[in-house]
């Protein structure tokens, strides 16, 4: 086993691997070696960042096995487990308001951050970039629906529609409707992958050895419980370091547990699009603010009631609605076209940039 593991990990894979394991276990010296809350914070922050990558390099050597769409939908799925252990922390703390922010902060990180460093570093290096025209207006439709039900709560929060006055019963009734909406569409985008097996679909000429399957479920297993206990230690370090630093909850969240909850689709999607494999990237890339709204918002409304953490809804401040219906149809604006360019990508982090230094101060 050791010498078949040996042969399917390459060097860059041992790096993240063995790197990862030595973050955590600094992570964990500095949660339980009172060390000052600003360097435990940025070392439990860097080790949820390397963890997330191991899970999305583990879900890659599964997914390839099933094509573009599985995998995406895999990936995305896998890829939010680091956001979700750090939210349940959160609310534990109570936390809500960085919560919040972090939930809209992973959707726009996706849509513009992210999706922008792909077509920037896509179209720079290959030119245009195809992103499958059906699929394109598949997965654009699927977002702004789920997006935009996400968001009805707070649209009748604020214009004071007879729902508002039931916050919590509407939060949870619309969670268990995007759920079940996530059940039914997660066949129909496997399906819609299978069909495409026979597409041409541009592949690297060389490609690196493959890990055993035994391993990568492995592997999975390994990041996925280090990254509820780094995600403990990040909540436990991020209030002090936020008073440390004068950072507001909002910003917090909306940023740095964003990105650091969201690194699989950061660094997996934009590698991709280096490599030529623009709908791949295309498809991991929005399907993470799909199941941001359809799985990871509802199940940490319906955690947070059942067992007693702070209350969460789905009731986010005006500024973060706007923020995020903007994102969206932005997003699909760009992309409907099936094609992307270096250009667009450059006006998607713009836009990113302007809407995080918004939320500087609270």
């Amino acid at each position: 086993m050791m010498t078949r593991m040996g042969t399917a990990l390459i060097r860059s894979d041992k790096l993240l691997i063995f790197g990862g394991l030595a973050i955590c276990v600094v992570a964990g010296l500095s949660h339980y070696g009172g060390w000052p809350h600003l360097v435990g914070f940025v070392v439990s922050a860097l080790a949820v960042t390397v963890l997330a990558s191991v899970v999305g390099l583990a879900v890659d050597q599964l997914g390839d096995r099933f094509g573009p769409g599985a995998t995406g939908v895999l990936q995305s799925a896998l890829g939010n487990l680091p956001e979700l252990f750090i939210c349940i922390f959160a609310l534990k703390a109570g936390l809500v308001d960085v919560v919040r922010a972090a939930l809209i902060g992973s959707i726009l990180a996706n849509l513009l951050l992210v999706l922008g460093l792909a077509f920037l570093v896509g179209g720079l290096k290959h030119g245009p970039q195809k992103l499958g025209s059906a699929q394109v207006r598949t997965i654009l439709v699927l977002m702004v629906l789920s997006v935009t039900a996400m968001a009805i709560p707070s649209i009748a929060h604020e214009v004071h529609a007879p729902a508002s006055e039931h916050e919590v019963s509407f939060s949870m009734i619309v969670s268990v409707v995007l759920l079940v909406l996530f059940g039914l569409s997660l066949p129909y985008s496997l399906s819609r992958d299978k069909t495409k097996t026979s597409d041409p679909v541009p592949q690297p000429a060389k490609e690196a050895p493959r890990w055993p399957v035994g391993l990568a479920i492995g592997m999975l297993a390994i990041a996925g419980g280090a990254a509820a206990f780094v995600s403990d230690w990040f909540v436990a370090a991020l209030e002090p370091a936020m008073d440390s630093l004068h950072i507001s909850q909002a910003f917090a969240g909306l940023v740095i547990v964003a990105i650091a909850g969201n690194a699989v689709e950061n660094v997996v999607g934009v590698q991709l699009a280096a490599k030529n494999e623009s709908e791949y990237a295309f498809s991991i890339i929005l399907n993470s603010p799909i199941q941001i709204a359809l799985v990871l918002a509802p199940v940490l409304v319906l955690v947070s009631q059942i067992f007693g953490l702070a209350s969460l809804t789905l009731v986010f401040g005006p500024m973060l609605i706007v923020a995020l219906l903007v994102a969206v149809i932005l997003a699909a604006i760009i992309a409907f076209d099936g094609e992307s360019t270096w250009l667009e990508g450059a006006a998607l982090i713009a836009l990113y940039c302007v809407i995080a230094a918004s939320f500087w101060w609270g």
